[in-house]
Order: C-alpha cells, then structure tokens, then sequence
C-alpha cells in the first residue's frame, strides 16, 4: 500500500483543522465515525501529521490518510500528494527514447 506525503509540512492539516474547529484529540475521535471499523487514529497520529519539529512524519498510510481527511470533510488531495503525484520529478529516459543507465 502506498504512503501519502502530507503537503506542506502539515500546514494544510493544521487549517483544515482550525476550520473544522477540531484539536488534535478531538479530530482523532472524529476518524472513529468514519472509520467502518469504528478504531480511526490516535491523537499521536494526528498530532505527528499535523505537527512541525522532530516528532512530525511526512508520510502516512493511505487508510490512515482517508480517514483524516474525511473526518476533516476536505478531500484528500488538498492535504496530502496522492500516488504518481510528486513534489520532486526526475527524467529516467534519455532525448533518444532510450532508458537512462542509472
């Protein structure tokens, strides 16, 4: 399964968050009501993706994703860079339509 990249260092997170009017705990149980499974993400969880210093991670699981943005009622791609979206490109054939030797 794919890992999602949260956009701009979990700024959009953060905004989606003071809009909904949700803290970290509280966007956490928010996810048990979407959640099929009634689990959703902890508080930690949220508090990594939304936060900034040594303890935020940039990357997510989709279904963890989902979860968030749903509870969030803000589609996903304007909080996280979803598969074959990268912030970063890289050419890996040459001008003649051969591959790169790399």
């Amino acid at each position: 399964m794919p890992e999602l990249l949260r956009k701009g260092d979990g700024q959009p997170i953060r905004t989606a968050m003071h809009r909904a009017g949700l803290t970290g705990p509280a966007l956490a149980e928010a996810t048990k009501h979407v959640d099929d499974t009634g689990k959703g993400i902890s508080p930690a969880t949220v508090g990594k993706l939304s936060g900034t210093g040594k303890s935020a991670r940039g990357t997510t699981r989709l279904r963890t994703a989902w979860l968030m943005a749903t509870a969030l009622r803000t589609p996903l791609q304007e909080l996280f860079y979803l598969p074959g979206v990268s912030p970063v490109t890289e050419e890996r054939s040459t001008s003649d339509g051969s591959e790169d030797a790399r």
